[in-house]
């Protein structure tokens, strides 16, 4: 069986509240052995980590998702800035700017964001990017800290933003958009723009469950143990073997995170 990484899970969704063990098992048992957990604010952040000491196998980001910018407390930095010395904190995030929704004023955005890069460059650690309609006021800011490193979390964008974002040297984060008939060409395009050594596989697990996966769960729940859908499909669009994508991601999710060899344990 082909070992692979899923790099965006949100484990403590609400939706995963009755099997979250479950998911994880199931993960295993389809071949995905390492996943890295996405925290959005400082409490989930914290329950990832914990999360993570418990489930050899998982690494979790920590940081504030744009959206829950607004909402931070005093001393909000130290606590990251505590988290990020735990040895399964291998990223800072999610973090970014959301012009699409604006759940959070845009100058409190920018200014938590700008926090998050700079703790990043202090504490040599990638950056776990969001970024919705907010693309030349994100490029723009990114350009200012010349030594940040991370991944474009959920990338759907077009080859041009593709382009900026791999000329800052990010990696790129695939998820099922991949698989949407509907709105997914312009992905599907720029895909073949991707060079092989920044490409990144995520589920973004409970969301974005691929449109053409059949059957569909009941739960009608994204889960890590589909990102083999998610594979076969990129596979198919780049005419490779599964196989070179699975080494690939794999050693790409390694060499941005720097993970250990610590893997999900696979039930006999």
């Amino acid at each position: 069986m082909l070992t692979w990484c899923d790099i965006g899970v949100n484990i403590f969704s609400s939706q995963f509240d009755t099997d979250r063990q479950a998911v994880i098992k199931r993960a295993a048992n389809a071949g995905v052995r390492q996943l890295i957990l996405i925290g959005s604010d400082i409490a989930e952040s914290q329950l990832n980590i914990s999360f993570c000491q418990q489930n050899t196998g998982c690494y979790t980001t920590a940081g504030v998702h744009p959206h829950q910018a607004a909402n931070v407390k005093s001393g909000w930095l130290d606590d990251l800035t505590l988290m990020l010395t735990k040895p399964n904190v291998i990223a800072v995030g999610e973090c970014g700017l959301d012009f699409n929704r604006d759940f959070s004023p845009r100058p409190v955005q920018q200014q938590v964001f700008a926090e998050q890069l700079q703790l990043a460059v202090r504490n040599d650690k990638p950056v776990y990017l969001h970024e919705r309609d907010a693309f030349d006021t994100q490029l723009a800011m990114l350009k200012e800290q010349p030594k940040i490193t991370g991944v474009a979390h959920c990338f759907t964008g077009d080859s041009v933003q593709l382009k900026a974002w791999l000329d800052l040297g990010l990696y790129i984060g695939i998820t099922g958009w991949l698989c949407d008939e509907r709105r997914g060409d312009v992905l599907r395009h720029a895909l073949q723009y991707i060079p092989l050594d920044r490409l990144l596989l995520e589920t973004d697990a409970p969301y974005l469950l691929p449109r053409n996966l059949t059957p569909k769960p009941a739960s009608r729940c994204n889960e890590p143990a589909f990102l083999v859908h998610i594979a076969n499909t990129v596979a198919t669009l780049r005419q490779l073997e599964l196989s070179d994508i699975a080494r690939i991601t794999v050693a790409n999710s390694k060499e941005l995170f720097k993970l250990n060899n610590s893997l999900l344990a696979v039930e006999a």
